[in-house]
């Protein structure tokens, strides 16, 4: 099996029994703010995009579909491998932009074409993704491969129930607008970048234990910012406040927690040459070259700049002009109260009025009430700040999820009085009556989960209120606080609150009599 690095989470590969392209990403993304970190502008889009069998797109994320790439440079044709989300609005996209030829999968079950296995295992709940993310195993009958970008969390026994993985493409780096937009102390933005930083990485290594490849890729990230106004967030940021490991960092910190891991750069144009358990990788750049892109990363980034400039000009200049104030209040109040309406898990687990400030104009989102109008002096829990363009051109183009747009263009300024409130994010992200209706579903169902657990001397339900992962194998408990390891949520037992966010708590009493050994499985290095 030959993989050729792409960029980001892009992968070209190629095996006996045909190719794949892995979500091809060139073009920057949300409002021109992402940009692909190194440069990979200069690779063949069009052989690549010519000579694959199959195209794999993980999911809508902007980092991972780029539409102008996909329309310009990948034959139509191609046989296109499609997860198995809940709505169909990848393989909308996708027709809109020509493709016809889909192969529909199964989540988790495999299926063979022309001697090349491939699984794809989807996951559906409102923070995977755009309501969707997935992850894609192959095997060419010699090697298999586990390409993971965004997807978490994932069933790794049934990934390794496919075969025992020899190449592990996983993501390291964050793609999330927290903490660097929020309004806070300097010295409190920091500590809490350092505390994603290293959850990331710790996320990063409790996957590698558990997948136990025999080869491991660092990938899907981090982006890199090219604006001027956003050219700080680069990295770990001028004083730390940012959250952006770059693949180098991530293999220097992995080689000190998990000496002998044989785990390797992978850059745009690199290949890896992977036969089992034998990994060869050639760079397409030289020594000296990496050494100045992760030695010398600002100025890169600079000369980088300065290349993409023509790139933001034009994204610039296709947003549309900001509304004025009737018009706006007059769009959004259209548009999102007949949302509001049919939302009544998300607006009682949000609970009170958000201020939305879009340019000079105050505008509140009324949960309770089901109304969006002007700001009326009411204290706010949730502020968001934005400006008038982005507003204005989310409602030209519809624009139904926000956090495909303007959020992870870190283009606003958010505060909020209390913890991260799941429900503000899955609003924005749902601006549509397909998507609220699927959310709404999906919390009455996680209601109606019963099942419980034995976990170290307490009885709890087995998934965890904030994105359903098995508490059976990612819960720790420790003086009466379970933590969920996948994402670092936490729970007070004795009173069953979270202490991580409102409007989640767990279902949790002591274990009176204890039958045998607890459901924990704890994932083994």
């Amino acid at each position: 099996m030959r993989v050729t690095g792409l960029g980001h989470a892009g992968l070209f590969i190629e095996t006996a029994a045909g190719s794949v392209l892995c979500d091809p990403w060139v073009n920057p993304a949300f409002f021109g703010s992402w940009f692909p970190f190194p440069d990979n502008s200069d690779l063949d889009w069009a052989y690549y995009g010519g000579a694959a069998d199959y195209l794999y797109v993980s999911h809508l994320h902007r980092d991972h579909f780029d539409a102008e790439n996909l329309s310009k440079n990948v034959r139509k044709d191609v046989t296109v491998l499609l997860p198995a989300f809940a709505t169909d609005e990848l393989e909308r996209e996708l027709r809109g932009l020509g493709f016809t030829n889909f192969l529909r999968t199964r989540s988790g079950s495999p299926v063979e074409r022309d001697g090349l296995r491939i699984m794809i295992t989807a996951l559906t709940g409102p923070g995977d993704g755009p309501i969707g993310d997935s992850a894609l195993s192959l095997d060419d009958g010699e090697t298999v491969l586990l390409n993971q970008n965004d997807a978490h969390p994932l069933d790794i026994p049934a990934i390794r129930a496919f075969g025992e993985v020899d190449a592990y493409f996983l993501q390291v780096s964050g793609a999330i607008w927290y903490p660097m937009v929020y309004q806070m102390p300097q010295k409190a933005k920091r500590e809490f970048a350092a505390r994603k930083r290293q959850g990331q990485f710790d996320r990063a290594v409790r996957y590698i234990d558990a997948v136990q490849a025999k080869h491991v890729f660092p990938n899907s990230g981090p982006p890199c910012f090219l604006d001027d106004g956003l050219f700080d967030f680069n990295g770990t940021g001028l004083d730390g406040e940012s959250i952006f490991t770059d693949q180098r960092e991530f293999l220097e910190q992995l080689a000190e927690e998990r000496p002998g891991l044989s785990a390797h750069l992978m850059l745009p144009d690199s290949v890896a040459e992977v036969s089992g358990s034998d990994c060869k990788v050639i760079h397409g750049h030289t020594a000296e070259q990496i050494d100045y892109i992760f030695g010398n990363k600002r100025e890169y980034l600079r000369e980088y700049a300065r290349r993409r400039q023509p790139c933001l000009a034009a994204e610039r200049a296709s947003r549309a002009p900001a509304l004025p104030r009737e018009r706006l209040v007059a769009a959004l109040k259209q548009w999102w109260e007949p949302l509001l309406a049919r939302a009544d898990r998300i607006c009682a687990g949000v609970g009170g009025p958000l201020r939305l400030d879009v340019d000079d104009i105050p505008i509140v989102i009324d949960f309770p009430a089901r109304q969006v109008r002007l700001w009326d002096g009411e204290s706010c829990r949730y502020t968001l700040s934005t400006t008038g363009d982005l507003v204005a051109t989310n409602i030209a183009r519809r624009e139904v999820d926000w956090s495909n747009s303007i959020l992870l263009s870190l283009r606003f300024r958010a505060s909020r009085i209390g913890p991260y409130n799941e429900f503000v994010y899955t609003f924005f992200k749902c601006l549509s009556d397909e998507r609220i209706d699927f959310v709404e579903n999906y919390y009455a169902a996680a209601q109606e989960d019963n099942e419980d657990i034995e976990l170290d001397g307490w009885r709890v339900q087995r998934r965890c209120p904030h994105q359903q992962a098995d508490l059976s194998r990612f819960g720790r408990i420790e003086d009466d606080v379970l933590t969920c390891t996948m994402h670092g949520w936490r729970y007070d037992l004795p009173t069953g609150r979270c202490l991580t966010a409102d409007n989640h708590d767990i279902r949790a009493t002591p274990a009176t009599s204890p039958s045998g050994p607890t459901a924990r499985a704890r994932i083994e290095s």
